[in-house]
């Protein structure tokens, strides 16, 4: 069983919530076997919790492990020389933190917490050790990174050629059926976890630019917001405005697993 490992500044959240482990992630491409599960389990041995804020991987530094994001939410993001910052994504509970950055000499970008955080740190040996012993495993693991690259590209393509109202568009929806995968979203509605001035990073917009956006799309009747619940109220619009297809998000199972 997973123990919580404590360190000087980190914390557990202040109550107890449902934890998301990477059988849970893999699971949902391959149909994991009890020798699988068992080995998974016997490698998630140590959960951190770390309070919103704080960063779990910090550009530039080198680290020997990657993690699973277990419980809370966080962003990938790089600061530029001047201060500026883009957000890269969001990662929910079951993703994996450190892809592709532990493939270089450092960091390429930092991880911090949305929300306060439990992560399960995984070694370089230990995820070696799951390739050598655990073919199936390891092909499902390919299968989320070649995913995760692709939702890398269509956030390319949303920044480099779609407008403001369609970059937004796409941003929400794709929260929206993210979250439901993730079990922290319902049919149509969701609590936003990005800021204004996070939506703005994420899409290279400006904070008034995504505040005019966000206002024309409750104006147009596209969208309800209140407080921090966001309602997409017409979904095949939105889709047909953002090109977004929210099918593929889930990922394919891998096939002949």
């Amino acid at each position: 069983m997973a123990r919580l490992v404590f360190i000087e500044g980190q914390v557990t959240a202040s109550a107890p919530q449902q934890m998301t482990s990477l059988s849970d992630k893999l699971a949902r491409f391959i149909d994991l076997t009890l020798q699988e599960r068992t080995y998974l389990a016997n490698v998630q041995t140590e959960l951190v919790p770390m309070r919103a804020g704080a960063d779990i991987i910090r550009a530039g530094q080198t680290y020997r492990c990657i993690y699973v994001l277990s419980q809370g939410m966080a962003i990938r993001y790089k600061v530029l020389h001047d201060g500026r910052r883009h957000v890269l994504n969001l990662l929910l509970p079951g993703d994996l933190i450190g892809l592709p950055g532990c493939m270089f000499q450092s960091s390429l970008y930092s991880i911090s917490g949305l929300t306060d955080v439990v992560v399960c740190p995984l070694s370089f040996d230990a995820m070696f050790e799951l390739f050598r012993r655990h073919p199936r495993l390891g092909a499902a693991m390919f299968w989320i990174a070649g995913h995760e690259a692709a939702l890398f590209a269509e956030h390319l393509v949303g920044v480099g050629r779609q407008s403001a109202y369609e970059r937004v568009v796409r941003l929400l929806l794709e929260l929206l059926f993210r979250m439901q995968i993730a079990g922290l979203a319902d049919e149509r509605s969701y609590d936003l976890p990005l800021t204004q001035e996070l939506i703005a990073d994420t899409l290279g917009l400006s904070v008034p630019h995504v505040n005019r956006t966000l206002r024309r799309l409750r104006e147009d009747g596209l969208i309800s917001l209140q407080g921090a619940r966001l309602t997409c109220l017409d979904i095949p619009a939105l889709s047909r405005l953002a090109d977004f297809d929210g099918v593929n998000l889930g990922g394919q199972r891998v096939p002949g697993l």
